[in-house]
């Protein structure tokens, strides 16, 4: 079991204590080596009906704007505090190098820190213009009572995005983590429990299976916007059950990211920017490189340049201070990745770094960066999200040929493009139907800016000004002067 002072209540929190559900318990493992980690309460619709219920409750003590502000530093504040920590928690239940879970802890404060800076921008405002004689003032209230679902490859990053504009907006939250990674949230409720005087219910916390908790959040009337990060299936899920009782919501969904690289780019600086953007939590995030597509003229040098880049990086245990990339999340991940590497290899790819590492073994889900040549259209790593560190390179002739390849795709999250050639980058970023480019990086989300998804990988935003009014309900009022 894993010892920390912030896991000292393995349970769930409803209306500001902690609570244990009444039926089974799950284990949380260590995908490096299988060592359950804790027994975690699963907690059903019952227990989600009471959050909600103290979340309607909560909705009774309204905040002023200073309040909220201050909720908001208290948190990033307490997460600074404990970030090695915390990152050791998140890198014991994901896998990803502890550098790298203090790195998403950072991350998560900026969120706090970003919408505590600007929550002036929800206070009411007058029109200047006075249209039939009247005057307008515009008001941001909160939304309600809102449900917060995160996944399990940024535990604390994801759901930074979405309670730090939660409480900005002065709603009440019920949260539900990923099964795989309950822990990190935990430790937040932890610090928020012992550091922030929060009114009861304003934010809760269940665990458990996703049907009874996520059916609940979507049926029950007082809960008025459903946040979540996924997949797009559970994405087209939510969109129909949300239909009955008109539901807000923000979803950020599949990726399936180009990264183009012209024979007139920096080619040591993008194969750098390649192995950040890809291996970060294993190539295991939304918004890392999938698909490579290389100007075929420069396309040997590059293949080169990152095989020997990727060869370089050290797999194993995160809490091995030597560790570059950790393990895949669990046995489904692995095999996903190892079909994807196979397939593309039967029917044709080459190999040029790395290699299939055999079947699912106690050696648990190492997957060694693997950079393939060759790959072609039909290929399942052209068409599916590979969610590993599988680097597949494709050659491209023509700017026209490869602005089409990339948006052949139902994905709009992010995409990345590598050009000296500014009016070129201009023109391809301008038809890219993705909601982030990178231009010349492989940068992703930044909590100052929006982000989000264009065509089947959702709507809604996170992070920016747009990302701080997703929970709010305004409101005209019209009166004489």
């Amino acid at each position: 079991m894993l010892e920390s002072p912030l896991l000292f209540h393995t349970a769930g929190y409803i209306n500001g204590s902690w609570q244990r559900g009444v039926g089974d318990s799950f284990q949380v493992t260590n995908p490096a080596n299988g060592e359950v980690l804790a027994e975690i309460p699963t907690m059903a619709a019952e227990e989600t009906r009471q959050a909600i219920e103290a979340g309607r409750h909560a909705l009774e003590h309204c905040a002023g704007l200073e309040t909220r502000r201050g909720w908001l530093r208290g948190i990033s504040e307490a997460l600074i505090a404990h970030r090695e920590e915390i990152g050791r928690i998140l890198t014991h239940e994901h896998g990803k190098p502890w550098k790298e879970g203090i790195g998403e802890v950072d991350y998560a404060a900026g969120f706090f820190d970003y919408c505590a800076e600007n929550i002036g921008l929800l206070k009411p405002y007058t029109l200047p213009e006075q249209p039939r004689g009247l005057n307008w003032t515009v008001y941001h209230r909160p939304a309600g009572v809102v449900g917060l679902m995160t996944p399990w490859n940024f535990p604390i990053g994801m759901i930074a995005k979405k309670l730090s504009a939660a409480l900005a907006a002065d709603c009440s939250c019920v949260v539900k983590p990923s099964s795989k990674t309950p822990l990190t949230m935990i430790a937040l409720f932890d610090l928020i429990d012992r550091h922030l005087d929060l009114p009861p219910g304003k934010v809760n916390l269940v665990m458990g299976g996703a049907c009874p908790i996520t059916d609940t959040l979507m049926e029950h009337p007082d809960v008025r916007v459903i946040s979540f990060t996924g997949s797009t299936a559970v994405g087209r899920q939510l969109i129909r059950k949300s239909a009955d009782g008109i539901k807000r919501l923000t979803l950020e969904l599949g990726g399936n990211a180009p990264f183009i690289i012209f024979a007139d780019a920096d080619l040591d600086h993008a194969a750098e920017q390649l192995v950040s953007n890809k291996f970060r939590g294993g190539g295991q995030t939304c918004v890392c490189s999938n698909r490579i597509f290389v100007e075929r003229k420069v396309a040997p040098a590059f293949a080169e340049k990152l095989a020997e880049k990727a060869s370089a990086l050290r797999v194993g245990n995160g809490m091995d201070a030597n560790t570059d990339i950790g393990p895949l999340i669990d046995r489904s991940g692995y095999e996903k990745v190892r079909s994807h590497l196979t397939d593309a290899i039967d029917k044709g790819a080459r190999m040029i770094s790395g290699g299939d590492p055999g079947e699912w073994s106690t050696a648990r889900g190492f997957f060694r960066p693997t950079v393939i040549r060759g790959v072609a259209p039909g290929m399942l790593v052209s068409r599916e999200e590979t969610f590993g560190p599988l680097v597949p390179i494709a050659e491209f002739d023509s700017q026209e040929e490869v602005i089409a390849r990339a948006n052949d795709t139902e994905f709009g999250l992010a995409a990345y493009l590598f050009t000296a050639d500014s009016e070129r980058a201009g023109h391809i970023v301008s038809r890219l139907e993705f909601a982030h480019v990178g231009w010349n990086t492989g940068s992703g989300p930044t909590p100052e800016a929006p982000f989000g998804g264009m065509k089947q990988s959702g709507f809604g935003r996170e992070g920016g000004p747009e990302g701080l009014v997703e929970f709010i309900e305004t409101q005209t009022v019209a009166c004489p002067p």
